[in-house]
């Protein structure tokens, strides 16, 4: 006895070596690769791609696999999974006795876990590959649990065609997840892997009926199924059709497919999505004669940032419109979209508040000349109003004054990537969309006005960190002043049948068209959502008819009334750290006593400034009001006081070359000694310190212009102390200027000098 003890111990030794030799020489095959899947928030399958092998092969989760599903498949092919090494040597001495006495294979002895290792390396039926099989069998027992084991067969097991995996099964033959399979699909599933040919749905129903039906009886007699169950399942028909896996939201999918695990469970709200999709490809129809082909749309939920509809363009599947691009991620112009960030960040550096007065006429900024959209100017007018009617010349005024530094550091902090490299060639034009944007950034950027200033990374999948950092880009107060004006409905903006929508909920919104009409956007919010619409064509040809207002509002407008349907009407509070005052109507500026109408404006305690109204100034004059005196050249009798309004010398310009009536400040005294020293012309173009870069072969000229005060008549101007031309006041001239370095001087005809200094580089272009 101790002598077979040592004999048996000894071949166990023997045989263990031997085996981990093998395991070690010859590992086990790597799992196939399973199909991506992207899954909507609530679990709903969005898009299916095939595997890298070409087939359709989808990981089930455990949550997936029902305790009935996994009985059922167990009874039917290995009813001692959980008990044997891999396997079952009482099956193969029947499956060989019976073998034998038939003289052919009436049955096998495969485990699961040898259907496993089979499917994993697929050989020809063979005894030296059924040792094999064994072999990669006892590996398989030796690595992983028996329930993954279990999870293995049931994501690989072949059911016709290129389907593989009782999930790709259950959603190709009956349209539903496994975990919601009845006990008649659970039947059929559990014959169709063992003859997948014969076997498959639509091939021989009448031979596929019968050994459902055979196999639920037998699943009903061992307590599988109860007898309800039972009697439903002979009942229920055969599938007839098969479904095809669901392929909805294609751009987003096809941005998602690399990244993440197979099962990649997302933020994407599917009902929401398809009525997106719907929406907007409807509206295109509706204006495809105009020449606009296309659009994409990104809705957002505002205090997480998480994805909920992701439109890339409207028909993804239309070749002859480029549908396959996607829009979101597009490098576009955005127009006039950017100025809330610019005015915001002028709010927050005390520049202005929204009442505060700009000046609407033209101006030049180093040969650059800003103009409105519809080329008109409009003088004095709030930063309310500017924004409101998004005017252009106020902007770019209100970006020279803050410094475009700023602005594009903000922008950078908000992941405006095209921003980096082209940091150095953007100027004031980049305020009325002189840079690339994409409808991600600028929807992204508006959630920073919705969420009290506060910028956060977007969120794609459902399971992503939750303790996301933020970057305050604004304050709360600033935002909020921004949301008061973006949402009032006294704008020309408004589409025309807006109040047909009585349960539009209130939002803020702005809207951009790009130079040539080649972009339209429109970007709203509200507490809830955050929806961002582009539309024109991704061959950037342009259409009259394509504006911010005209065409990308309207869509605006339908998302918001289909989305966010008669929601509670909750708006932004003011908050704390904001405050109210009285501000003169004519200059937004503290009211002094002269201030005769005042208006409430927003302001930020502590830094908002607190300038006092100067519009209008008590003047010393002559009794024929002809000539005006100072402090130094007042005579002791013989004047009286008048109230004059003061402007600056751009708008007296502007009043003049439009006719404008306007009454005039009697000029100074002649014989006062200040006239010389104060109220020097101002150079506005060359801009002093600046490097100006010409072409070598064809040199352009360069802008010479200046504003004079009230009186001045003529200018002169001088280059390194050589005069070279004679003005009107407010007149721009032009001159051509060699390479190097110059001393620009201008003076006007009362004797008073302002000198610059500019240098000028040749380049070839």
């Amino acid at each position: 006895m101790r002598k077979a003890a040592v004999i048996t111990l000894s071949l166990f030794f023997l045989f263990a070596a031997l085996f981990f030799v093998l395991h070690l020489s010859f590992p086990l095959p790597s799992l196939p690769a399973y199909s991506k899947v992207i899954y909507d928030r609530k679990g709903e399958v969005v898009h299916a791609f095939l595997s890298p092998d070409d087939k359709w092969r989808l990981r089930a989760e455990k949550h997936e696999l029902t305790d009935k599903l996994k009985k059922a498949i167990l009874y039917k092919e290995d009813k001692w999974f959980y008990y044997h090494p891999g396997v079952n040597p009482f099956s193969i001495i029947r499956a060989a006795v019976n073998n034998l006495v038939q003289r052919r294979r009436t049955s096998g002895a495969s485990t699961i876990t040898m259907q496993v290792a089979r499917l994993l390396e697929p050989k020809q039926r063979t005894y030296i590959n059924k040792l094999v099989e064994i072999f990669r069998a006892l590996q398989l027992e030796w690595v992983y649990s028996k329930d993954e084991i279990l999870n293995m067969y049931l994501n690989l097991a072949p059911y016709g065609r290129n389907i593989e995996g009782i999930k790709a099964a259950s959603l190709i033959y009956f349209n539903k997840m496994p975990n919601h399979l009845s006990a008649a699909e659970i039947a059929l599933l559990c014959i169709v892997p063992n003859r997948p040919s014969s076997l498959q749905p639509g091939r021989d129903n009448a031979l596929l009926l019968d050994e459902r039906n055979k196999w639920i009886k037998k699943f009903l007699k061992h307590r599988i199924f109860s007898k309800a169950e039972a009697a439903d399942a002979l009942n229920e028909n055969l599938p007839t059709k098969f479904y095809p896996l669901p392929r909805l939201a294609p751009h987003f999918a096809i941005r998602l497919k690399d990244f993440g695990p197979e099962n990649l469970y997302t933020t994407i709200d599917l009902e929401k999505q398809r009525r997106c999709e719907e929406i907007t490809k409807q509206y295109i129809q509706s204006i495809y004669h105009k020449g606009i082909k296309n659009a994409a749309v990104l809705v957002i939920e505002t205090l997480s940032g998480e994805i909920i509809a992701y439109v890339g363009s409207a028909d993804f599947y239309n070749a002859t419109d480029a549908g396959q691009v996607d829009g979101i991620r597009a490098v576009r112009q955005p127009g006039s979209a950017l100025k809330p960030l610019l005015y915001g960040l002028c709010f927050d550096a005390g520049l202005f508040t929204p009442k505060s007065v700009l000046t609407d006429v033209p101006c030049h900024f180093d040969g650059y000349v800003p103009e409105n959209y519809d080329n008109l100017f409009r003088g004095y007018v709030t930063l309310e109003y500017a924004l409101e009617n998004s005017l252009n010349v106020p902007a770019v005024k209100a970006l020279d004054v803050l410094g475009k530094e700023k602005m594009i550091a903000a922008l950078k902090r908000c992941g405006f990537s095209a921003i980096a490299s082209r940091e150095k060639k953007l100027g004031l034009s980049l305020v009325l969309g002189g840079c690339g944007v994409t409808l991600e950034q600028m929807t992204n950027l508006y959630r920073v006005f919705a969420n009290d200033g506060k910028f956060s990374s977007l969120k794609f999948t459902k399971f992503s960190a939750q303790n996301f950092s933020y970057d305050t880009i604004l304050s709360p107060s600033s935002c909020f002043m921004l949301s008061e004006i973006l949402s009032k409905t006294t704008r020309p903006d408004l589409p025309a049948n807006w109040e047909s929508s009585h349960k539009l909920p209130r939002i803020a919104w702005k809207t951009g068209t790009s130079y040539g009409r080649r972009d339209a956007w429109s970007i709203g919010y509200n507490k809830n959502y955050t929806i961002g619409v582009w539309v024109g064509n991704f061959s950037n040809e342009g259409s009259p008819d394509l504006s911010g207002a005209a065409t990308a509002t309207p869509l605006l407008f339908q998302l918001f009334n289909t989305i966010d349907y008669n929601s509670p009407n909750e708006w932004y509070a003011m908050p704390k750290e904001c405050g109210v005052r009285m501000a003169c109507s004519r200059s937004g500026l503290v009211p002094s006593a002269m201030c005769k109408h005042s208006v409430i404006d927003y302001f930020i305690p502590l830094v908002s400034s607190n300038a006092t109204c100067n519009h209008i100034s008590e003047l010393k004059v002559n009794p024929k009001e002809d000539i005006s005196y100072c402090n130094n050249c007042l005579p002791q009798s013989g004047y009286k006081s008048i109230f004059v309004e003061n402007h600056p010398p751009e708008m007296l310009r502007w009043y003049r070359e439009n006719n404008m009536p306007i009454k005039p400040t009697p000029p100074h005294n002649p014989l006062c000694e200040r006239i010389f020293r104060d109220n020097a012309p101002r150079i506005i173009s060359p801009r002093n310190g600046n490097e100006y870069l010409i072409e070598k072969n064809e040199p352009q000229p360069i802008s010479f212009l200046a504003e004079c005060e009230d009186g001045v008549q003529f200018i002169y101007w001088w280059v390194n102390n050589r005069f070279v031309a004679k003005s009107k006041s407010g007149e721009q001239i032009f001159q051509s200027l060699p390479e190097g370095f110059h001393k620009i001087s201008c003076s006007d005809d009362k004797g008073r000098n302002t000198d610059i200094w500019i240098k000028i580089t040749e380049v070839n272009l």
